[in-house]
């Protein structure tokens, strides 16, 4: 009687270790489905692509916020209105490196700035009531665009500005 106890008792166990086996064509057949999905989507965008003319580009940015594009450069450039808190004078395009919401926070860059060479300025924006901090200021827009470009190894989200006065 013992022995058929342990013989049932061991059948139990191999049918429950083979019954949770999970099969191969399952994993194959996902795997299978989720390629040909990918390949499906890669297709509808490369025939997007030829389908669509694309005039001009797509910038995303806040309701607030204006760009100005020189047609020329293709650069955008942020329109606001700012006034000089710590300075000599903003002119019309403008190198911006940093924003704060605290004073104190953009005069510490501004220093920094200083330190390597650079005439930086605070300025305020009344309508964002943030600080902008102006590594560089420019009358022409390609010395602005130039700049920017130099400054973006050091400051990677530096970003044109034009002062509406």
């Amino acid at each position: 009687m013992r022995k058929y106890v342990v013989a049932v008792a061991g059948l139990c166990i191999a049918l429950a270790f083979t019954g949770c086996k999970s099969s191969e064509s399952a994993y194959k057949k996902a795997y299978e489905k989720a390629k040909a999905q990918e390949e499906n989507r890669a297709t509808d965008q490369n025939q997007g692509n030829e389908e669509i003319a694309v005039v001009a580009p797509v910038v995303e940015k806040p309701a607030t916020e204006t760009v100005v594009v020189d047609n020329a450069d293709n650069v955008p450039v942020r329109q606001e209105t700012l006034s000089v808190v710590n300075g000599a004078g903003l002119k019309s395009f403008s190198v911006v490196v940093g924003s704060f919401s605290v004073q104190a926070n953009a005069e510490g860059l501004q220093s920094t700035l200083k330190s390597q060479g650079y005439d930086a300025q605070v300025a305020y924006n009344s309508a964002n009531q943030m600080y902008r901090v102006v590594a560089a200021t420019f009358d022409s827009k390609p010395e602005a665009v130039s700049s920017r470009n130099d400054l973006r190894s050091q400051y990677p989200d530096a970003w044109l500005l034009y002062n509406q006065r």
